[in-house]
């Protein structure tokens, strides 16, 4: 098997953060009263894409989707680990970063995102970025894939440096890794 490749979103600037993790980091404190870092990226091996892959489908069975209404009683959106073994797209992408974090990958290059799937419903996926581009861990969709070749309309994803800012993702665009120099030149 390769190392696949994949492109790079384009990021923009900060955005709003969704209620859905403001109320999460309520919840749970721990999660979200963390130091900023600097961004980091996933060094993509044959390895490291098994533990991904393996994660991915593992969390994707072991959790019985339900909607947020029928699960928690509420249209306001609820983000939590799968405490009972039951959730939506958010709770299934808050597992998989979990057991990500757990087998060492770094929570920078771990970022929940925010799209609309192909039926123009709000959804929830993890974004890895990695040296080979950034993929998406999805339950809807047992493989994991390049974010541009998912179909989605992507929104929003949680900054590499500090979860707890969120930043816009350019329509459809794709392009070379953000890294600290490209980024201050841009700046200028």
């Amino acid at each position: 098997m390769s190392i696949p490749q994949a492109t790079y979103a384009i990021i923009g600037g900060p955005t709003h953060m969704p209620h859905g993790w403001v109320d999460f980091c309520g919840r749970r404190p721990e999660e979200c009263k963390v130091p900023p870092l600097p961004a980091v990226d996933v060094k993509l091996s044959l390895h490291t894409w098994q533990i991904l892959d393996r994660i991915n489908r593992e969390v994707n069975a072991a959790i019985v989707p339900i909607s947020n209404f029928d699960h928690w009683g509420t249209l306001v959106d609820h983000w939590d680990y799968p405490v009972d073994g039951m959730g939506d797209c958010k709770i299934y992408a808050l597992q998989k970063r979990r057991l990500l974090m757990e087998q060492g990958f770094p929570r920078q290059a771990l970022l929940m995102t925010i799209v609309r799937d192909l039926n123009g419903e709000g959804h929830a996926i993890l974004t890895v970025k990695t040296d080979r581009g950034d993929f998406i861990l999805d339950n809807m969709v047992g493989n994991i894939r390049s974010w541009d070749a998912t179909g989605y309309q992507f929104y929003s994803r949680q900054s590499q440096e500090n979860p707890n800012v969120w930043v816009s993702i350019e329509p459809g665009a794709a392009g070379a890794p953000e890294t600290s120099s490209r980024l201050a030149a841009r700046a200028n």
